[in-house]
């Protein structure tokens, strides 16, 4: 029996290299390719569909990886995440970039994501409000490790996942829209009260998704703006945030063993 081309992604598990079982995923279709590509070795297209641009390579220990595409925000990456699920993909890790809200989080480090408070009304489809987003704890610590072994500055904790750039991450000076509703005001100091690292778009719902379906999700994330300075990204330093998640993230599926979840 055939796996079908899954209608969104432009592939499925019968394009894949016998034993394909991990996806790094990239909101940036371009940074999916760089990877794939510059990354890896052995890389060449699966798909290029709506933006969501997907290619396969190998990992420095020879093992198949796809390199997907999820898109902007968590209602593209649910999607994605769903039918790389059916294309039998068991392992995700999500390489991003976000803003610091923390003091002791600089610019070009890393975060890797043990849990996500999720304001994301694509999570609350997934699993009620209350469902932890956790991520796979041992996907977590592998991604710990690689980062340490790497010499990388990282940290791992609690991610803010919301659904909006501006308005959720309380951003007002480089918004077209100044005005913010009460629930927003004051919203980056709440969550730096709890202990939150930084904000981003997806790892909540991702995390999530990994509960209920049952594969081992992760999150590493490039810190590319500091919040308590400015709302804009520090383009300058972009590249070494990125690339530091990026290596974060293919040395650990490099040594990642599943477990049973």
């Amino acid at each position: 029996m055939t796996s079908p081309r899954q209608y969104h992604i432009g592939f499925g598990q019968d394009d894949l290299p016998e034993g394909t079982s991990i996806a790094l995923l990239s909101g940036d279709p371009n940074r999916s390719e760089v990877i794939a590509m510059d990354r890896l070795a052995d890389g060449r297209d699966l798909a290029r569909n709506r933006g969501l641009d997907a290619f396969v390579a190998h990992l420095p220990g020879g093992r198949p990886v796809v390199c997907a595409t999820s898109g902007m925000g968590a209602p593209s990456a649910s999607i994605v995440v769903n039918e790389l699920v059916q294309s039998g993909i068991t392992t995700i890790i999500r390489i991003g970039t976000s803003g610091s809200i923390q003091p002791h989080v600089a610019i070009g480090s890393v975060v890797i994501g043990s849990a996500a408070l999720t304001m994301q009304g694509a999570a609350d489809d997934i699993a009620p409000p209350q469902y932890p987003a956790a991520a796979d704890p041992f996907l977590t610590v592998a991604l710990a490790h690689a980062a340490e072994d790497l010499g990388i500055d990282h940290h791992v904790g609690i991610m803010g996942s919301v659904d909006t750039f501006f308005e959720g991450q309380e951003r007002t000076d480089s918004s077209a829209n100044p005005q913010l509703l009460r629930r927003n005001r004051g919203s980056i100091e709440e969550y730096r009260s709890l202990r939150v690292l930084n904000l981003e778009m997806e790892a909540g719902t991702l995390f999530k998704m990994g509960g209920v379906y049952g594969f081992s999700a992760g999150c590493v994330v490039g810190i590319i703006a500091h919040r308590q300075h400015e709302e804009r990204p520090d383009l300058a330093l972009k590249d070494v945030a990125v690339s530091n998640a990026v290596e974060v993230a293919i040395a650990a599926a490099d040594t990642w063993v599943e477990h049973p979840t």
